[in-house]
C-alpha cells in the first residue's frame, strides 16, 4: 500500500515539474520554443518572419546576418505573405582557404 501510494506521489510530483518547466518556456517570451520575431539560424543560414516592412531590405537582414561569420549570403526562398518566413543560406567565400 505503501509503495503504491509513493509511485502516485512521484507521478504526481514528477508532472509538475514537467508542466513548471513547460510554464517556464513561455514566461520567457517563448524564446527557446522555436522561431519568432527576428532572425532564427546559425552560421549556415536561418530564416525571419515576412512582413511588408522587409520586403525592400530581406537581402541586406541576410547579408548583415551571414556578415558576423564572414560568409556571403544566398536568399533562397520568399514568400511574400504575412507571416510567412524568408530564408537565406550563409556560404562560404569563394576565395577563402579554411
Amino acid at each position: 500500500m505503501v509503495r503504491k501510494v509513493l509511485i502516485a506521489l512521484g507521478i504526481v510530483f514528477g508532472a509538475g515539474g514537467m508542466f513548471a518547466t513547460s510554464d517556464m518556456a513561455f514566461s520567457n517570451g517563448g524564446r527557446f520554443a522555436g522561431p519568432g520575431i527576428g532572425i532564427t539560424g546559425n552560421d549556415t543560414g536561418g530564416i525571419f518572419p515576412y512582413t511588408p516592412d522587409v520586403a525592400a531590405a530581406y537581402e541586406q537582414i541576410a547579408s548583415d546576418y551571414c556578415a558576423r561569420w564572414g560568409r556571403l549570403s544566398y536568399v533562397t526562398s520568399v514568400h511574400r505573405n504575412y507571416g510567412d518566413y524568408v530564408s537565406f543560406v550563409c556560404i562560404d567565400k569563394p576565395w577563402m582557404i579554411h
